[in-house]
Protein backbone atom coordinates (compact mmCIF):
# COMPACT_ATOMS: atom_id res chain seq x y z
CA UNK A 1 0.00 0.00 0.00
CA UNK A 2 2.87 2.41 0.76
CA UNK A 3 4.21 1.86 -2.73
CA UNK A 4 0.80 2.34 -4.42
CA UNK A 5 0.47 5.64 -2.18
CA UNK A 6 3.93 6.73 -3.12
CA UNK A 7 3.24 6.03 -6.83
CA UNK A 8 0.09 7.97 -6.07
CA UNK A 9 2.15 10.95 -5.25
CA UNK A 10 3.94 10.59 -8.29
CA UNK A 11 0.92 10.91 -10.37
CA UNK A 12 0.15 14.71 -9.01
CA UNK A 13 3.43 15.53 -9.36
CA UNK A 14 3.72 14.02 -12.72
CA UNK A 15 0.39 16.29 -13.53
CA UNK A 16 1.58 19.47 -11.85
CA UNK A 17 4.60 19.32 -14.19
CA UNK A 18 3.34 18.13 -16.74
CA UNK A 19 5.56 18.69 -19.52
CA UNK A 20 8.04 16.66 -17.50
CA UNK A 21 6.46 13.51 -18.03
CA UNK A 22 8.02 11.68 -21.05
CA UNK A 23 6.44 8.85 -23.34
CA UNK A 24 8.70 5.79 -21.58
CA UNK A 25 7.99 4.04 -25.18
CA UNK A 26 10.71 1.28 -24.33
CA UNK A 27 9.06 -0.19 -21.26
CA UNK A 28 5.58 0.54 -21.80
CA UNK A 29 3.43 -2.52 -21.46
CA UNK A 30 -0.01 -3.29 -23.60
CA UNK A 31 -1.92 -2.26 -20.97
CA UNK A 32 -0.33 1.23 -20.17
CA UNK A 33 -0.82 1.76 -24.39
CA UNK A 34 -4.60 1.61 -24.02
CA UNK A 35 -4.44 4.15 -20.69
CA UNK A 36 -4.24 7.64 -21.01
CA UNK A 37 -0.53 8.79 -19.47
CA UNK A 38 -1.10 11.27 -16.16
CA UNK A 39 0.57 14.03 -18.97
CA UNK A 40 -2.20 13.53 -21.16
CA UNK A 41 -4.37 13.98 -18.25
CA UNK A 42 -3.31 17.04 -17.32
CA UNK A 43 -2.81 18.35 -20.86
CA UNK A 44 -6.55 17.93 -21.45
CA UNK A 45 -7.41 19.96 -17.72
CA UNK A 46 -5.57 22.41 -17.92
CA UNK A 47 -5.36 24.99 -14.73
CA UNK A 48 -9.16 24.82 -14.60
CA UNK A 49 -8.92 21.59 -12.33
CA UNK A 50 -8.15 23.29 -9.01
CA UNK A 51 -10.13 26.50 -9.80
CA UNK A 52 -13.44 25.07 -8.77
CA UNK A 53 -12.57 23.94 -5.07
CA UNK A 54 -11.75 28.06 -4.71
CA UNK A 55 -14.26 30.66 -3.34
CA UNK A 56 -13.03 33.81 -4.70
CA UNK A 57 -15.16 35.63 -2.10
CA UNK A 58 -17.11 37.61 -4.45
CA UNK A 59 -18.30 37.76 -8.40
CA UNK A 60 -15.52 37.63 -10.85
CA UNK A 61 -15.37 38.72 -14.29
CA UNK A 62 -14.62 35.87 -16.93
CA UNK A 63 -14.66 36.21 -20.54
CA UNK A 64 -16.44 39.49 -20.79
CA UNK A 65 -19.26 38.23 -18.32
CA UNK A 66 -19.99 38.28 -14.53
CA UNK A 67 -19.70 34.97 -13.33
CA UNK A 68 -21.10 34.05 -9.29
CA UNK A 69 -18.70 33.46 -6.28
CA UNK A 70 -19.32 29.78 -6.60
CA UNK A 71 -19.07 29.86 -10.32
CA UNK A 72 -22.31 30.11 -12.98
CA UNK A 73 -23.32 33.43 -14.45
CA UNK A 74 -24.70 35.96 -12.53
CA UNK A 75 -28.12 36.76 -12.75
CA UNK A 76 -29.53 40.59 -11.99
CA UNK A 77 -33.27 40.67 -13.49
CA UNK A 78 -36.35 40.46 -11.35
CA UNK A 79 -36.75 36.97 -8.81
CA UNK A 80 -39.24 34.38 -9.90
CA UNK A 81 -41.05 34.63 -7.04
CA UNK A 82 -43.60 32.18 -7.93
CA UNK A 83 -41.72 29.66 -7.86
CA UNK A 84 -39.88 30.33 -4.38
CA UNK A 85 -43.20 30.92 -2.73
CA UNK A 86 -44.70 27.30 -4.25
CA UNK A 87 -40.93 25.72 -3.07
CA UNK A 88 -41.31 27.51 0.62
CA UNK A 89 -44.88 26.30 1.01
CA UNK A 90 -44.15 22.66 -0.38
CA UNK A 91 -40.94 22.59 2.11
CA UNK A 92 -43.61 23.86 5.55
CA UNK A 93 -43.74 27.64 5.25
CA UNK A 94 -41.63 30.35 6.43
CA UNK A 95 -40.55 29.73 10.20
CA UNK A 96 -41.15 25.76 9.16
CA UNK A 97 -39.34 25.20 5.77
CA UNK A 98 -37.22 21.89 5.61
CA UNK A 99 -35.85 21.13 1.76
CA UNK A 100 -36.05 17.76 3.27
CA UNK A 101 -40.16 17.78 3.01
CA UNK A 102 -40.04 20.32 0.14
CA UNK A 103 -38.19 17.22 -2.19
CA UNK A 104 -40.39 14.72 -0.65
CA UNK A 105 -43.54 17.13 -1.29
CA UNK A 106 -41.94 17.40 -4.85
CA UNK A 107 -40.31 13.87 -5.76
CA UNK A 108 -41.98 11.61 -3.51
CA UNK A 109 -40.27 9.95 -0.37
CA UNK A 110 -38.61 7.27 -2.43
CA UNK A 111 -36.76 8.76 -3.88
CA UNK A 112 -36.29 11.63 -1.75
CA UNK A 113 -34.38 8.57 0.57
CA UNK A 114 -32.52 7.17 -2.22
CA UNK A 115 -31.19 10.97 -2.98
CA UNK A 116 -30.00 11.65 0.88
CA UNK A 117 -28.37 7.62 0.91
CA UNK A 118 -26.38 8.28 -2.58
CA UNK A 119 -25.22 11.99 -1.34
CA UNK A 120 -24.18 10.59 2.14
CA UNK A 121 -22.00 8.11 -0.03
CA UNK A 122 -20.43 10.53 -1.93
CA UNK A 123 -19.71 13.27 0.71
CA UNK A 124 -20.13 11.75 4.00
CA UNK A 125 -23.24 11.71 6.00
CA UNK A 126 -21.71 14.75 8.20
CA UNK A 127 -21.49 17.07 5.24
CA UNK A 128 -24.44 16.14 3.78
CA UNK A 129 -26.25 16.64 7.38
CA UNK A 130 -24.53 19.99 7.15
CA UNK A 131 -26.29 20.71 3.69
CA UNK A 132 -29.52 20.75 4.61
CA UNK A 133 -29.06 23.10 7.72
CA UNK A 134 -27.28 25.15 5.75
CA UNK A 135 -29.71 25.16 2.80
CA UNK A 136 -33.23 25.31 5.56
CA UNK A 137 -30.96 28.02 7.02
CA UNK A 138 -31.09 30.38 3.29
CA UNK A 139 -34.57 29.86 2.60
CA UNK A 140 -35.25 30.95 6.30
CA UNK A 141 -32.93 33.96 5.95
CA UNK A 142 -33.76 34.81 2.39
CA UNK A 143 -37.55 35.08 3.40
CA UNK A 144 -36.29 37.76 6.66
CA UNK A 145 -34.19 39.61 4.27
CA UNK A 146 -36.99 40.23 1.90
CA UNK A 147 -39.88 40.85 4.10
CA UNK A 148 -37.78 43.31 5.55
CA UNK A 149 -37.35 44.93 1.95
CA UNK A 150 -40.77 45.08 1.61
CA UNK A 151 -41.28 42.07 -1.03
CA UNK A 152 -44.21 39.91 -0.79
CA UNK A 153 -43.98 36.02 -1.83
CA UNK A 154 -47.46 35.49 -4.09
CA UNK A 155 -49.51 32.03 -3.73
CA UNK A 156 -48.16 29.12 -4.51
CA UNK A 157 -48.97 28.32 -8.14
CA UNK A 158 -46.32 25.15 -8.14
CA UNK A 159 -46.24 21.62 -6.84
CA UNK A 160 -45.06 18.19 -7.49
CA UNK A 161 -42.81 17.16 -10.09
CA UNK A 162 -43.99 20.56 -12.24
CA UNK A 163 -42.14 22.17 -9.09
CA UNK A 164 -39.13 20.55 -9.35
CA UNK A 165 -39.11 20.92 -13.07
CA UNK A 166 -38.81 24.79 -12.90
CA UNK A 167 -36.57 24.68 -10.30
CA UNK A 168 -34.00 22.89 -12.39
CA UNK A 169 -34.92 25.15 -14.98
CA UNK A 170 -34.49 27.79 -13.06
CA UNK A 171 -30.98 27.01 -12.55
CA UNK A 172 -29.85 26.03 -16.34
CA UNK A 173 -27.07 28.67 -17.50
CA UNK A 174 -26.77 29.33 -21.39
CA UNK A 175 -24.64 26.26 -21.58
CA UNK A 176 -27.02 23.59 -20.55
CA UNK A 177 -24.89 23.30 -16.87
CA UNK A 178 -27.20 23.46 -13.65
CA UNK A 179 -25.46 26.15 -11.65
CA UNK A 180 -26.79 26.88 -7.92
CA UNK A 181 -25.72 30.62 -7.94
CA UNK A 182 -27.92 30.93 -10.90
CA UNK A 183 -31.15 29.27 -9.40
CA UNK A 184 -30.69 31.53 -6.35
CA UNK A 185 -30.36 34.43 -8.20
CA UNK A 186 -33.48 34.02 -9.89
CA UNK A 187 -35.54 32.83 -6.90
CA UNK A 188 -34.56 35.93 -4.84
CA UNK A 189 -32.36 37.99 -6.42
CA UNK A 190 -28.58 38.66 -6.84
CA UNK A 191 -28.53 41.28 -4.03
CA UNK A 192 -30.52 39.21 -1.36
CA UNK A 193 -28.41 35.95 -2.50
CA UNK A 194 -25.30 37.37 -1.96
CA UNK A 195 -26.24 38.87 1.56
CA UNK A 196 -27.66 35.24 2.34
CA UNK A 197 -23.90 34.00 1.67
CA UNK A 198 -22.59 36.30 4.10
CA UNK A 199 -24.81 35.46 6.39
CA UNK A 200 -24.05 31.56 5.83
CA UNK A 201 -20.37 33.01 6.50
CA UNK A 202 -20.99 34.35 9.45
CA UNK A 203 -23.50 31.77 11.28
CA UNK A 204 -22.29 29.85 14.19
CA UNK A 205 -22.13 26.38 13.23
CA UNK A 206 -22.08 27.00 9.61
CA UNK A 207 -19.33 29.11 8.14
CA UNK A 208 -17.31 29.57 4.89
CA UNK A 209 -16.64 25.92 4.55
CA UNK A 210 -20.24 24.67 4.97
CA UNK A 211 -20.89 27.62 2.10
CA UNK A 212 -18.93 25.87 -0.20
CA UNK A 213 -20.30 22.78 0.81
CA UNK A 214 -23.71 24.04 0.16
CA UNK A 215 -23.47 25.21 -3.01
CA UNK A 216 -21.19 22.10 -3.71
CA UNK A 217 -23.56 18.83 -3.11
CA UNK A 218 -26.78 21.60 -4.63
CA UNK A 219 -25.12 21.37 -7.74
CA UNK A 220 -25.30 17.88 -7.44
CA UNK A 221 -28.17 17.30 -5.59
CA UNK A 222 -30.12 19.32 -8.82
CA UNK A 223 -27.98 17.35 -11.46
CA UNK A 224 -29.45 14.04 -9.84
CA UNK A 225 -32.92 16.02 -9.60
CA UNK A 226 -32.86 16.72 -13.56
CA UNK A 227 -31.45 13.29 -14.20
CA UNK A 228 -34.22 11.18 -12.16
CA UNK A 229 -36.89 13.85 -14.35
CA UNK A 230 -35.98 12.84 -17.37
CA UNK A 231 -34.14 16.13 -18.27
CA UNK A 232 -31.55 14.63 -19.91
CA UNK A 233 -29.60 17.29 -21.62
CA UNK A 234 -28.53 19.46 -17.79
CA UNK A 235 -24.75 19.59 -17.30
CA UNK A 236 -23.64 18.76 -14.45
CA UNK A 237 -21.51 21.71 -13.14
CA UNK A 238 -17.49 21.67 -12.07
CA UNK A 239 -18.43 22.17 -8.54
CA UNK A 240 -19.54 19.05 -7.40
CA UNK A 241 -16.18 18.22 -5.36
CA UNK A 242 -14.43 20.12 -2.29
CA UNK A 243 -11.38 17.53 -2.35
CA UNK A 244 -9.65 14.73 -4.13
CA UNK A 245 -10.75 12.18 -1.31
CA UNK A 246 -14.83 13.27 -2.91
CA UNK A 247 -16.67 10.30 -4.40
CA UNK A 248 -17.53 11.08 -8.03
CA UNK A 249 -20.89 9.33 -8.78
CA UNK A 250 -20.82 9.81 -12.65
CA UNK A 251 -19.80 6.99 -14.54
CA UNK A 252 -17.22 6.42 -15.70
CA UNK A 253 -15.57 9.79 -15.61
CA UNK A 254 -17.22 12.99 -15.63
CA UNK A 255 -13.81 15.29 -15.90
CA UNK A 256 -13.84 16.70 -12.61
CA UNK A 257 -10.59 16.84 -10.26
CA UNK A 258 -12.15 13.74 -8.42
CA UNK A 259 -12.63 11.60 -11.14
CA UNK A 260 -9.74 12.18 -12.82
CA UNK A 261 -7.67 11.61 -9.69
CA UNK A 262 -9.63 8.32 -9.68
CA UNK A 263 -8.52 7.86 -13.15
CA UNK A 264 -4.79 8.38 -12.68
CA UNK A 265 -4.76 6.39 -9.77
CA UNK A 266 -6.25 3.71 -11.44
CA UNK A 267 -3.52 3.83 -14.52
CA UNK A 268 -0.82 3.59 -12.30
CA UNK A 269 -1.99 0.52 -10.08
CA UNK A 270 -2.26 -1.40 -13.72
CA UNK A 271 1.22 -0.41 -14.41
CA UNK A 272 2.17 -1.16 -10.97
CA UNK A 273 0.49 -4.35 -11.70
CA UNK A 274 1.71 -5.28 -14.90
CA UNK A 275 5.53 -5.12 -13.87
CA UNK A 276 5.17 -7.56 -11.08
Amino acid sequence: MNKLSALAGIAIALMLGASACSSDKNTTTSTEAQSPSPAAEMSTAGAGMASPMADSGKDTMMNGAMEGRFGGPVYNGAPNLAATSSLVAAGGGPGNFSIAKALTSMVGADLTNKEIAKLQKQYGKERVGTFVKTFNFAVEDSLKIATKAGVKLPPPALKGKALAAALVKAGVASDGTFQTEYLLDKAVSHKIHVQVMNDIDKAPGLGKKADLDYHTISNQAHYDLAQALGMKDVKLAPLHYTTPRDVCGEAPFCGCLASRWLKIRSWYRRRWRARI
